[in-house]
């Protein structure tokens, strides 16, 4: 054969394989950019919860949430168990039903007093909040909670000072299907006493649970809810202004259970917060992709960040940022430092290395190259003043 044509040969094999490879990298970078990567980093103790984080007070709490106030005070509230209930086994919990929403006052973070209940089922619901719905007798809850004979609990009460309308809102859901509300202020008091608005006062304003609300900096308000939706409020605060629609997001192939949204901003970018559980898998790694059938061992409760230049996204591949920290909020405090809810939940790894669970706590944050993190350092100098005050 001719040496020039061999040559020729050789080279144009050479440059079909490059066309080939590139090919299969360009089909990669695109796979890349279409989901998260679902790697769940456990055993990272930079991203764990501190192991000095302790509960704030001794009260059955889950889903805290806190925020600071223009007068200066810290406001917490959550999910509770119903107050004077005799549980069996003692086993506390908040699958069927509690009385409504509770609410705790700080000037410092570390020391909280009770304002009791602020909106009741019994003397504050609507006819379709009050109604719950039945139990089948013999029911039993996730954890193997005996239930009662109603599903009627609050789930995941926010309570969000709005700045450009100087008005005190709380958001929450109801379990068993009922779905989500938003109430506001009469007195213009963190306190209260909370109405339902317009939009919730015959039915729910939005069908599932966790709903949260984000006020934006041009003073544009936003309710977003769980299974990643999304919609515009009326500049009243009465309603809705549009449907409600999927937020434009770098999912997880395929997609697991997510709860717990919450969107803030950090250096002009929107950052969706959301929960997933991590689940091991035979080689010995953990994963975000849960198959909710078969995948009975949960490990870990982690919150993931993603990131988005406008608020219905598209929003940035998905990363873990506060390990067994999940069902979160972020604060500011009155110094501009970042902040992070918790509540010790007693699933999975949790429940055996916590002594008390569902307890309200907080983690200091910090941003690492744009990521969110837990910061270690932070964290020992406050339990240290916690545990001393």
């Amino acid at each position: 054969m001719n040496i020039n044509l061999l040559r020729t040969l050789r080279v144009a094999v050479f440059l079909s394989t490059l066309s080939i490879m590139s090919c299969f990298a360009q089909e990669a970078n695109k796979l890349a950019s279409i989901y998260s990567d679902p790697a769940a980093p456990v055993g990272n103790p930079s991203l764990k919860v501190p192991t000095v984080v302790k509960p704030l007070f001794n009260t059955w709490l889950r889903d805290t949430y806190v925020t600071l106030g223009p007068d200066g005070n810290y406001y917490m509230t959550g999910t509770t168990a119903a107050a004077g209930r005799k549980f069996e086994n003692g086993k506390m919990h908040c699958w069927d039903y509690n009385d409504g929403i509770y609410l705790w006052r700080s000037k410092d973070l570390l020391s909280w007093q009770s304002m009791g209940l602020i909106w009741s089922f019994d003397k504050h619901a609507a006819d379709w909040q009050k109604r719950g719905k039945p139990i089948k007798p013999g029911s039993k809850s996730v954890n193997g909670d005996v239930l009662d004979s109603m599903y009627r609990a609050l789930w995941a009460p926010e309570i969000h000072y709005l700045k450009s309308k100087k008005k005190w809102v709380i958001v929450a859901c109801i379990n068993g299907g009922i779905g989500s509300f938003m109430l506001i202020s009469a007195s213009g008091k963190p306190e209260g006493p909370y109405q339902n608005i317009e939009g919730n006062k015959a039915h729910a304003i939005f069908p599932n649970i966790d709903l949260s609300i984000f006020e934006d900096t041009d003073g544009k308000v936003y309710l977003l809810g769980h299974d990643h939706f999304i919609a515009k409020m009326k500049d009243d605060l009465s309603d809705v202004a549009e449907p409600f629609k999927k937020l434009k997001e770098t999912p997880y192939q395929p997609e697991p259970y997510i709860e717990g949204i919450y969107l803030t901003k950090h250096h002009h970018k929107y950052q969706l917060l959301q929960t997933v559980w991590s689940v091991p898998k035979a080689d010995g790694t953990y994963t975000y992709l849960r198959d909710e059938k078969k995948d009975k061992v949960l490990y870990s409760y982690d919150v993931v960040v993603a990131e988005a230049d406008h608020i219905y996204g598209p929003y940035g591949p998905r990363y873990p940022a506060i390990l067994e920290g999940g069902h979160n909020n972020t604060f500011l405090d009155k110094q501009g430092n970042w902040w992070s809810t918790t509540f010790f939940n007693p699933r999975g790894i949790m429940g055996t290395h916590y002594p008390l669970t569902c307890r309200p706590g907080i983690v200091p944050l910090k941003w690492v190259n744009g990521r969110l993190m837990p910061d270690q350092k932070k964290a020992e100098l406050f339990y240290k003043s916690l545990k001393t005050n």
